[in-house]
């Protein structure tokens, strides 16, 4: 079974952080009884890296997200405001472009801004890709793009204005 580029990650980690939202998970074997119990086969060093990532930490009482510290398990004002403060601070354009957003950034600076906008799980965004400058954000309808650029660039717009204008 290839672990690897296959597309289960993103599916695996999302089943990982719904149970251990659910339910006590008290041990990696339990919850790969629980994941397989869903389809999800995975080997141990697999899901070690997964916990890890995802910023899971090992309690008395089993996993749990760390005080909102894992992206994933942040409430969603503390999302939304990161992805705010990441466009004010690589963002230099945001434009529709049929179902597509595209947002342009300085040289290395596209990740951060993908990530921020995985991160803030926007009913608009499908999925990102990031290059060095530039980030494509996939929405389900061009009326989706127009709607989250309007969003972005107001988010820019808002953050951009000094304190008291």
């Amino acid at each position: 079974m290839n672990e690897y580029g296959d597309g289960t990650s993103p599916r695996r980690r999302d089943a990982i952080r719904r149970l251990i939202r659910s339910t006590t998970v008290r041990s990696q074997a339990e919850l790969r009884q629980l994941l397989r119990k869903r389809g999800i086969v995975v080997a141990q060093p697999t899901l070690s890296r997964d916990l890890r990532e995802l910023g899971l930490a090992k309690t008395p009482r089993g996993y749990v997200a760390p005080d909102g510290e894992s992206p994933a398990f942040a409430p969603v004002e503390l999302r939304t405001a990161r992805l705010e403060r990441t466009l004010c601070g690589f963002a230099v354009s945001v434009q529709a472009a049929g179902s597509v957003v595209v947002v342009k950034t300085p040289s290395a600076a596209a990740q951060p801004v993908a990530r921020a906008l995985d991160e803030a799980t926007l009913p608009e965004v499908v999925g990102t890709i990031a290059g060095d400058d530039t980030v494509f954000v996939a929405t389900p309808s061009d009326r989706a793009a127009r709607a989250l650029a309007r969003r972005l660039l107001t988010s820019l717009q808002t953050r951009a204005r000094p304190a008291g204008a």
